[in-house]
C-alpha cells in the first residue's frame, strides 16, 4: 500500500503561490497596507485616561468620584517670578483678565504670593473632561506666552497636567521622527555589508517599514477597544524594524545559500526551513507579548497589542510578499553590487572566526558551560536589588521646558503639585458626620512632616453621598515619605474615622496612591506573567523540536539573558552608571513597567536566533552528524545570519537609548544588552556547550535521542546539511 503523500507546509504553499503570481501577491500586500492606514485615518486615536491607568483602591476612589460628578478638574498653574512685587501683580492682573473670558476656563483663583520666594501663583481651573484637557489647553498657553512677552523683565511660565501632556507628546513625536530617520540608514548600511548589493539590502527595510505603517494604522483602530498608552507608536517602530528586518534576513540568507538549485527551488527550500523558523519565532513573540495581558494593566495591554500587530504583519509579509519580490526581481535582487562587500558576503566562503570561538564549547563543554553561566549570573546579581517607581516629574528629561517650571513651582509653593485625596462614601443622612470627620483631619495631621499645612475645603456630591478632601503633600509622588503618608491614611486614620461613621467607605486617591497601587499590582501580577511566558515558549519549543530537554534548556538560557540585561539596567539607571554619557538624571529606580515588559519582549525575540540555530543543528543531526559535528555545522552555517540579525536589532534598540524619555532609554538598553548577550554568549557559547555535554539526550524524547541520528551512518553527506 502506498503511503499517503504529506501536504507541503503552509509556508511552502504560500511561497510557491506568491512566486508564481508575484504581481497578485505584491498588489494584495499593498492593498493590505493601504487598508490598514485608511482604517487608522477613519478613527481618532483614543488614549488612556486618568481613570484607565489606575488600579486598586485609587481606581475605586476615582470611579466613586466620577459617578458622583466630583472628578478633579484639570488645573493649570501659572508661576510669575522675578522683578518687583508691583510688576508681578500687574502681570497677574493682566493674565487673569485675559483668561476669564475664555470658554475653556472655569475659574481663575486670586494670585497667591509665595512664602518661600518672590513669586506669585495663578491657578486656572479648566472646564470639561480632565482626560482631554490637553486638547483645550492651547488658549491658556497662548495667554501665558502673551503675558510673558508683555513683561520681559519677569518669568511667566505655566505647568499643569494638560500642558505637560502637550510638551511630552511633542518630545515623543520628535524622538520618534529622529529614531526613524537614524534607524533607516543604519539598518541599510548593516544590510549592505551583510549582502554586498543595494537592492537586496533595501528589500528587508522596505518590508519592515510597510509592516510598521500597517500596524500603526491598525493600532488606531485597536485603540477604540484598548486605549493607546502614548508609547504604542514607539513600540511598533521598535519591534517592527527589529523583527521585520530579521525575518527577511533569515529568508534571504537561505535563498542565497540555495542559489545553485535555481530561483524557484531556492525559494521553496527557504520557505520550508527559514520560513518555518520565521512563523515559529513570530508565534513565540506573539505568545510572549500576549502574556502581558495577564498584567491586567491598560498600558501593558496597549503596548502588547501594538507589538502583536506589527509582528503578525511582519510574519505575513515574510512568507508572502517577500517570495513574490524575489521571484519578480530574479537575479536583479543582487544588483548593483558593491565589489568589496560582495566578495565578503558571498555564500560558501570558509568561516574562520566562528570555528575558533566554538573550540572551548566543543572540546571542554562542561567547563565552558559553567564558566559562561557564572559570568552571566554575576552580571545578573545587581538585579536582586531592583527598585521600581511609576512615571513622575522626576523621571522626565530636562530637555522638556515644563520640567524646570515644575521644579521652580515646587520650590515656591511646596505641596501645590502633589495631593492625597480622601474619598468617603456613606448614606445621605450621614453627610453631617462625614463632613465633621473630614474637617477634623487637618488638626489631626498638624505638625506631621508627611503632609503640608492647610487643605482644600470639603466638597460633596449633589445627593450628599460622596465627600472628598484634598491634602497637600510636600514630597515627590514617588518618594518614601509620600508613600508613608498614603499608608498612614489607609491603615490608621481611615479606620479610626470609619468608626465614627458606621457603614461608611473610606478610600485614598491621588498621584501617590496611584503609584502605590500600580507598584503593588505589578508585583502581584509578575509571577503570572513570567509563568505564562516561560510556560508557553517551552510548549512552542516542545512542539517544534519535540524535545523536553531543549524546551527546558531554552527557558534556562533565556532567563540567564534576562537576568544579565536587568543587572545592567540596575547598574546604569538605578546606580547612575553612564548617567552623563547617556544624558539622563537617575531617580534611583527603574520605571515600573520596564522590567516586566522587557522580559516579555526579550523572551520572544530570543526565539528568533534560538529556533533558527537549533533548526540548523537539527538538520545536521538528521543528516547523520554526531552532536559535536552537528553543533559545529549548525553554528558555523548560521553564524553570519545570526550576527547580522543581532547587529540590526542592537542598532535599532541602541537608537532608542539616545532618545530623551528615560523609559525609552531603559527599554532600548535592556533589549540591546539582552540581544547582544543572547547572540554572542548564549548562542555561540552556552547553547553549543550544553548540547555537546548532553549529547543525543538533548533531543529526548524524540527519535534523535534514541539513535543520535535519523539516517544510517552510510547516508551521512555534507550536502544534506542545509540552512
Amino acid at each position: 500500500m502506498t503511503a499517503p503523500v504529506r501536504p507541503d507546509p503552509l509556508t511552502v504553499r504560500a511561497a510557491r503561490w506568491s512566486a508564481r503570481h508575484p504581481w497578485r501577491a505584491i498588489g494584495a500586500w499593498l492593498v493590505l497596507v493601504v487598508a490598514c492606514l485608511a482604517a487608522g485615518q477613519a478613527f481618532s486615536l483614543k488614549q488612556i485616561g486618568n481613570r484607565d491607568a489606575t488600579v486598586g483602591q485609587s481606581h475605586q476612589a476615582q470611579l466613586v468620584l466620577h459617578r458622583a460628578g466630583l472628578d478633579q478638574p484639570a488645573v493649570e498653574n501659572v508661576l510669575i517670578s522675578g522683578g518687583d512685587s508691583a510688576g508681578r501683580q500687574a502681570a497677574a492682573g493682566e493674565l487673569t483678565r485675559s483668561l476669564r473670558g475664555q470658554a475653556t476656563v472655569a475659574s481663575v483663583a486670586p494670585a497667591l504670593p509665595s512664602s518661600h520666594t518672590d513669586a506669585l501663583l495663578v491657578a486656572v481651573t479648566m472646564r470639561g473632561d480632565p482626560d482631554t484637557a490637553s486638547d483645550r489647553v492651547e488658549p491658556i498657553l497662548a495667554a501665558t506666552a502673551a503675558t510673558q512677552r508683555a513683561h520681559p523683565g519677569l518669568r511667566v511660565e505655566q505647568a499643569g497636567s494638560a500642558s505637560a501632556d502637550v510638551q511630552i507628546n511633542d518630545q515623543v513625536a520628535r524622538d520618534l521622527s529622529r529614531a526613524a530617520a537614524i534607524s533607516l540608514p543604519v539598518t541599510l548600511i548593516i544590510l549592505l555589508i551583510a549582502f554586498g548589493a543595494i537592492v537586496v539590502a533595501g528589500v528587508p527595510v522596505l518590508l519592515a517599514m510597510s509592516a510598521v505603517a500597517a500596524a500603526t494604522g491598525l493600532s488606531v483602530l485597536a485603540s477604540q477597544f484598548l486605549p493607546d498608552s502614548g508609547s504604542t507608536s514607539s513600540m511598533i517602530l521598535l519591534m517592527g524594524m527589529a523583527v521585520g528586518v530579521d525575518y527577511s534576513l533569515f529568508y534571504l540568507r537561505r535563498i542565497r545559500e540555495e542559489g545553485g538549485r535555481g530561483r524557484a527551488a531556492a525559494i521553496e527550500i527557504a520557505a520550508r526551513t527559514s520560513g518555518h523558523s520565521v512563523v515559529v519565532s513570530g508565534l513565540a513573540v506573539i505568545v510572549s507579548m500576549a502574556g502581558l495581558y495577564l498584567a491586567d494593566n491598560v498600558v501593558f495591554s496597549s503596548l502588547a497589542t501594538g507589538a502583536i500587530l506589527v509582528v503578525l504583519i511582519a510574519v505575513v509579509g515574510s512568507i508572502t510578499v517577500l517570495p513574490a519580490l524575489l521571484a519578480k526581481l530574479g537575479r536583479a535582487v543582487d544588483r548593483p553590487r558593491v565589489p568589496l562587500l560582495w566578495r565578503l558576503s558571498e555564500p560558501g566562503r570558509p568561516a574562520r572566526v566562528w570555528p575558533r570561538l566554538l573550540r572551548p564549547a566543543l572540546r571542554r563543554p562542561v567547563r565552558t558551560l559553567l564558566s559562561a553561566s557564572g559570568v552571566l549570573v554575576l552580571l545578573a546579581l545587581p538585579a536582586t536589588r531592583l527598585r521600581l517607581h511609576s512615571d513622575s516629574a522626576a523621571s522626565l528629561p530636562r530637555s522638556i521646558p515644563i520640567v524646570g517650571t515644575m521644579n521652580r513651582l515646587e520650590q515656591a509653593f511646596p505641596g501645590q503639585q502633589v495631593t492625597d485625596i480622601l474619598v468617603v462614601q456613606a448614606r445621605a443622612d450621614q453627610a453631617a458626620q462625614v463632613r465633621a470627620a473630614l474637617e477634623s483631619i487637618p488638626a489631626r495631621l498638624a505638625g506631621n512632616p508627611l503632609f503640608a499645612p492647610g487643605s482644600s475645603p470639603v466638597t460633596a456630591s449633589a445627593d450628599g453621598r460622596v465627600h472628598q478632601l484634598s491634602l497637600a503633600v510636600p514630597w515627590d509622588a514617588e518618594s518614601g515619605p509620600a508613600k508613608q503618608g498614603v499608608k498612614l491614611l489607609r491603615q490608621q486614620l481611615g479606620p479610626q474615622l470609619r468608626r465614627l461613621v458606621p457603614g461608611s467607605r473610606w478610600l485614598v486617591a491621588g498621584d501617590v496612591a496611584v503609584a502605590v497601587d500600580v507598584d503593588q499590582h505589578l508585583a502581584d501580577r509578575l509571577p503570572w506573567v513570567i509563568g505564562f511566558v516561560v510556560g508557553l515558549t517551552m510548549l512552542i519549543m516542545l512542539i517544534t523540536l519535540r524535545s523536553v530537554v531543549l524546551a527546558a534548556l531554552t527557558a534556562v538560557l533565556n532567563l540567564l539573558s534576562a537576568g544579565a540585561a536587568f543587572g545592567v539596567l540596575v547598574l546604569v539607571f538605578q546606580h547612575s552608571w553612564l548617567q552623563g554619557a547617556l544624558n539622563f538624571q537617575s531617580t534611583g529606580a527603574l520605571i515600573n513597567w520596564i522590567p516586566l515588559f522587557t522580559f516579555a519582549v526579550l523572551f520572544g525575540l530570543s526565539m528568533d536566533y534560538h529556533i533558527f540555530l537549533l533548526s540548523r543543528i537539527r538538520e545536521a543531526a538528521q543528516a547523520g552528524y554526531p552532536m559535536p559535528a552537528a553543533v559545529r555545522a549548525g553554528v558555523v552555517s548560521s553564524a553570519g545570519t545570526i550576527t547580522s540579525a543581532a547587529i540590526v536589532m542592537v542598532s535599532v534598540f541602541s537608537i532608542f537609548v539616545s532618545l530623551h524619555m528615560v523609559e525609552m532609554k531603559e527599554l532600548g538598553l535592556g533589549l540591546a544588552v539582552a540581544v547582544l548577550v543572547d547572540a554572542i554568549v548564549v548562542r555561540t557559547v552556552l547553547l553549543p556547550a550544553a548540547l555537546v555535554a548532553l549529547g543525543h539526550w538533548a533531543w529526548w524524547p524524540g527519535p534523535l535521542s534514541r539513535t543520535g541520528q535519523l539516517r544510517p551512518e552510510r547516508d551521512r553527506r555534507p550536502s544534506a546539511v542545509v540552512g
